[in-house]
């Protein structure tokens, strides 16, 4: 149910048109909530069938002209409702802890390589939100727009953080523990 309310949000914060939309998602709301455009664009239709975004009148009507959206009062309002509504966390699911679950019985084979490859992605990964925040909240930036906007980078230099630490520590571990014998 949330990817309709990542597009109310992104267009409250500026309308947009479908291909606009999908590229300002890849470079802002995509971070932690990940959509293809095929579901971008079919949630476009939906939220325009039920009322809640309009495409805005073109200025001078072409075929094949891309429609620009912007939300309705109904769709504000379904945003509002969606965002003071109680939610429980969600549980961690994470295919590498698992897979190093498993590696405690069947063994680790390859799964050393693999951490280190993860731990690249997640340094890498830190340091372009590292390079956002820098950029895009510098000191005084300091609106509640750019507060909360700010808080959400800040929850994923604090994961990328963690994930680069813990990975650190797994191939400390890693590297203590017993060559493995051929099976």
């Amino acid at each position: 149910m949330s990817l309709p309310h990542a597009i109310l949000t992104a267009l409250l914060e500026k309308p947009s048109s479908g291909l606009e939309l999908t590229r300002r998602f890849d470079k802002s709301i995509g971070y932690f909530w990940s959509a293809t455009h095929q579901q971008i664009y079919r949630e476009l239709g939906k939220l325009e069938a039920e009322g809640l975004i309009r495409a805005l009148p073109a200025e001078q009507p072409a075929r094949g002209q891309k429609k620009s959206y912007e939300v309705l009062p109904a769709g504000r309002a379904e945003l509002a409702r969606w965002t003071a509504a109680a939610q429980e966390p969600k549980p961690l699911r994470d295919t590498l802890l698992l897979r190093l679950r498993a590696a405690a019985v069947v063994g680790t084979a390859g799964l050393q390589a693999d951490l280190s490859r993860h731990l690249q992605l997640h340094r890498r990964q830190l340091a372009e939100y590292e390079e956002i925040e820098r950029r895009d909240f510098p000191p005084g930036k300091d609106s509640p727009q750019d507060r909360l906007q700010h808080l959400v980078l800040r929850a994923g230099i604090d994961l990328e953080t963690f994930w680069t630490r813990w990975l650190e520590h797994a191939l400390a571990e890693f590297a203590e523990l017993p060559a493995e014998r051929s099976q």
